[in-house]
């Protein structure tokens, strides 16, 4: 239920393939894939859609590591935050048909949150409410148990706003909790069923729903971290993203609800602007992407190994939706590499070479760093040949040689420049750079 944001990267292009008017080369996007496969840096499911229409699909690595079932155009996938726009179809269909409001307050329905009665439908939709993101406090404790909807509500209900309602606009899993509890008052019918009966029977989508615990014999894909091979990660109780994150589809069905939600097929043209409009970057449930002037919208998404990511181009008519049950890489670099092969834009495949460094190199760049720049300090350490680094407050990530005093942590496209003789690291991560010195 994590949020991703699309960055440029610079590309290399050659050999063609024609496709609904498009030069394309697809032997290229191959190429790509296969080298995020051979390297462990990711395995999943990309397609593009042009028209309406699928022009590449191609899948890699494995739907089960551990039964050794390869992933394929059926392994169906948890999509996490992409849900959110299924839940916003839901909301901008009950509005439409006049029962609910985009002014209608959260008192209305759960008083007990903190602000309730200043809280809209729309401020919510927009990530407006201030509304404490419940994934971020205590969440890893009880992610994997059940939850009933009394005791998520009880959660919601005593954690502190992080502001005021409309002040700002801050990614929060709870609005989107809640309402799709909302949807379900007022409709008296479960959120899955919600799913089926307005938005996936009418679009005949048979592989898209509400998940459970992963069932490898109906080909969804179980998630894994790489640790020096795949290991499988624990599984998210569906009980608890709900409206958030808990639909689990495959990427071919999620080019196919954003191509109808366009085409005016499951809410109105005039519900769809108001998805479009973004107030400080959030839309209802919706991104705008900007690819070298061409602008999408979609959503991306993250639970448990899962990532995800769905956009739509209407200038266009290009769909990319890619899912993936494993990532060793920053799956941003790997969306935008496929725009740009698409596109015909310049692009190096990495070539994800591995520099080794001895335990006695690794070790002059091991300390604490302050920055003037950044309130975290970061702890570089070293253990069996294995340089680590770790941000106050936050989780230890392994660092990969990737040149003279340069490393990386590709999942977070992080890059660390250490200069040891001056005692100086420089951090770089979404075109940013901050200048950290090592402690005495």
């Amino acid at each position: 239920m994590r949020k991703i944001s699309l960055a440029l990267l610079v590309l290399i292009t050659a050999g063609c393939f024609t496709a609904c008017g498009q030069i394309f080369n697809k032997s290229r996007l191959d190429s790509l894939l296969n080298a995020l496969e051979q390297n462990n840096k990711g395995m999943g499911t990309l397609v593009l859609s042009k028209d309406g229409k699928v022009i590449y699909q191609k899948s890699t690595g494995y739907e089960s590591v551990v039964q050794g079932v390869k992933a394929s155009a059926v392994t169906r996938y948890r999509i996490g935050s992409i849900t959110k726009m299924f839940t916003a179809v839901i909301v901008f269909q009950l509005i439409e048909e006049g029962k609910l409001s985009l002014d209608t307050r959260l008192s209305e329905y759960y008083p007990q949150v903190p602000n309730a009665d200043k809280i809209t439908i729309r401020l919510m939709l927009n990530h407006r409410s201030g509304l404490h993101n419940f994934t971020d406090s205590a969440y890893t404790t009880y992610y994997t148990q059940p939850k009933t909807h009394e005791q998520l509500v009880q959660i919601f209900a005593t954690q502190t706003p992080d502001f005021e309602p409309d002040a700002k606009a801050s990614y929060s899993n709870t609005n989107f909790v809640l309402l799709g509890y909302i949807a379900e008052k007022i409709t008296g019918k479960k959120y899955s069923w919600l799913l089926k009966s307005r938005i996936t029977d009418k679009i005949g989508l048979k592989d898209t729903y509400y998940g459970g615990k992963v069932d490898l014999k109906v080909h969804e894909a179980a998630s894994y971290r790489y640790a020096g091979g795949w290991q499988e990660e624990a599984q998210t109780d569906m009980s608890i993203p709900g409206g958030a994150g808990a639909i689990v589809s495959t990427p071919v069905a999620l080019t196919k609800f954003i191509e109808a939600l366009f085409a005016g097929k499951l809410v109105s043209l005039k519900s769809l602007e108001v998805m479009k409009t973004l107030k400080d970057n959030y839309g209802s449930a919706m991104f705008r992407y900007n690819f070298d002037n061409k602008l999408g919208y979609g959503h991306n998404g993250g639970i448990d190994e899962f990532k995800s990511t769905l956009s739509y181009f209407p200038e266009e008519k290009l769909t990319i939706a890619y899912c993936s049950n494993g990532m060793n890489y920053n799956m941003n670099n790997i969306v935008l590499g496929a725009l740009s092969i698409y596109f015909g834009k310049p692009f190096q495949i990495p070539s994800f070479k591995i520099i080794e460094v001895s335990a006695e190199e690794l070790s002059k760049y091991v300390g604490n760093y302050v920055s003037d720049q950044l309130p975290l300090k970061i702890s570089i350490t070293q253990k069996e040949g294995v340089l680590t680094a770790q941000a106050t407050g936050q989780s230890a990530f392994p660092l990969d040689a990737a040149d003279k005093d340069k490393f990386t942590f590709e999942p977070a496209g992080i890059v660390m420049e250490f200069a040891p003789e001056k005692g100086e690291m420089t951090l770089k991560q979404n075109g940013r750079s901050f200048l950290y010195i090592k402690e005495k």
